[in-house]
């Protein structure tokens, strides 16, 4: 069962940013269950995959012109993982040196827009790890690796996420 809590309450910018990335969450979910719905689930699961990794470059290469030492993995996540962010998906930072970051999500409003649509589990495990898409195509833009460990679509307390560089 999936635990998607929030206890960041109130907080205008992490509201209206919840907001932005759901309804966004709300075209992606909603395109997805239309097509599969019409028999058409893998060729939806394949252009939305790519529609991801596309987006993934550009925001991935707009990090890294921001980046002063683009190959510090801490100012990869300083640059890309901003204090709204970071508020807006109550991410916990276990590791953070300039080889790898260790991140911990405790709430996803991709996934909240999901559920508040009725989706079922498997639905939104699905959904997620397409979105999961995003996260490993700017790690790679920037020339990092990219490993996910528990989410919160499959159940887990949250979403464990990793980057680093090559060989760390």
């Amino acid at each position: 069962m999936i635990d998607n809590k929030i206890s960041i309450i109130g907080d205008p910018i992490a509201d209206m940013l919840r907001g932005a990335i759901g309804h966004r969450a709300t075209w992606t979910g909603l395109t997805y269950t239309k097509a599969r719905e019409a028999g058409k689930a893998d060729e939806a699961e394949k252009f939305i995959r790519e529609a991801v990794a596309e987006t993934a470059k550009v925001q991935g290469a707009g990090v890294k012109s921001k980046c002063q030492d683009p190959e510090n993995v801490t100012c990869f996540a300083e640059t890309f993982l901003t204090s709204n962010f970071v508020k807006t998906f109550e991410i916990e930072f276990n590791t953070k040196t300039e080889d790898r970051v260790d991140l911990e999500f405790h709430h996803c409003p991709l996934l909240k827009a999901w559920q508040d649509l009725g989706f079922d589990d498997a639905t939104c495990e699905k959904l997620c790890d397409i979105a999961m898409d995003g996260d490993r195509g700017i790690a790679k833009a920037m020339g990092f690796e990219f490993h996910l460990g528990d989410t919160i679509a499959n159940g887990c307390k949250t979403c464990q996420m990793t980057y680093f560089k090559k060989g760390k």
